[in-house]
C-alpha cells in the first residue's frame, strides 16, 4: 500500500515533540527517541520496506537521517545504499543539483558513478516536509540515469506539501506517520 499508514501507534508514540524548536511556532518532531528503541526501529524499518512497490536495486539515503533509515532498509530489501550528501562531501567525481531554500540556495550531490543508468532507486528519508531536499534528490538521481519512483519517509508534515510536491513529480510516496503542524 502507497501512502500514510493510520495504524502506526506504535511508531508514532517514539517519536518525541519539541515545541518552539528551532524557533518559535515550530513543533519538531523528534526521531531520536525512535532511533534509541529497538522494537521501534524494527517496526520502522520492516513497516517501510512491507509498502515497497515492486523490487529496487538501490536505497538512496539522504543526508543525515535518512543514511540511518537508508542503511537499515537497505538491508531488509537485500539492496546496496546510494548516499546522498551535502556537496563538498564525497570525494572524487561526483554530480549535484541545486535547489531553493527559504532564503537562497543549497547543494546536493552523489557520485558520478553511484548507480548504473537504469537502476531502479528507492529514495527515503527521515521526513517529509516542503519536499525541497526529496525533489532535488529525484532531479539528481534522474540526471545520473536511475529510475526513480517511489520514495519513502518515516514522518509526513503534511500541511508542508512536500509529500504532495512530489507526487506531482511522478513519485509514489508513502510514509508511516503524519504529523498536523509544523
Amino acid at each position: 500500500m502507497i501512502g500514510t499508514r493510520p495504524d502506526n501507534a506504535e511508531i508514532r508514540r517514539r517519536i518525541r515533540t519539541i515545541p518552539d524548536f528551532p524557533k518559535p511556532g515550530i513543533m519538531f518532531r523528534d526521531i531520536t527517541t525512535l532511533l534509541l528503541d529497538a522494537e521501534g526501529l524494527r517496526l520502522t524499518i520492516q513497516g517501510m520496506a512491507a509498502q515497497v512497490d515492486g523490487p529496487v536495486d538501490l536505497v538512496a539515503g539522504i543526508e543525515a537521517r535518512g543514511f540511518l533509515f537508508g542503511a537499515a532498509l537497505a538491508m531488509e530489501l537485500g539492496t546496496g545504499v546510494l548516499l546522498i550528501r551535502k556537496d563538498g562531501k564525497l570525494p572524487g567525481a561526483t554530480i549535484a543539483e541545486d535547489y531553493a531554500l527559504e532564503y537562497g540556495t543549497d547543494r546536493i550531490a552523489i557520485h558520478a558513478d553511484a548507480c548504473a543508468p537504469g537502476a531502479r532507486v528507492l529514495l527515503v528519508d527521515d521526513l517529509i516536509a516542503t519536499g525541497g531536499t526529496a525533489r532535488a534528490a529525484v532531479r539528481l538521481l534522474r540526471k545520473a540515469g536511475a529510475v526513480v519512483t517511489q520514495a519513502a519517509f518515516v514522518v509526513d508534515l503534511p500541511e508542508l506539501g512536500g509529500a504532495d510536491a512530489l507526487r506531482g513529480d511522478g513519485i509514489h510516496v508513502s510514509t508511516l506517520v503524519a504529523f498536523e503542524g509544523h
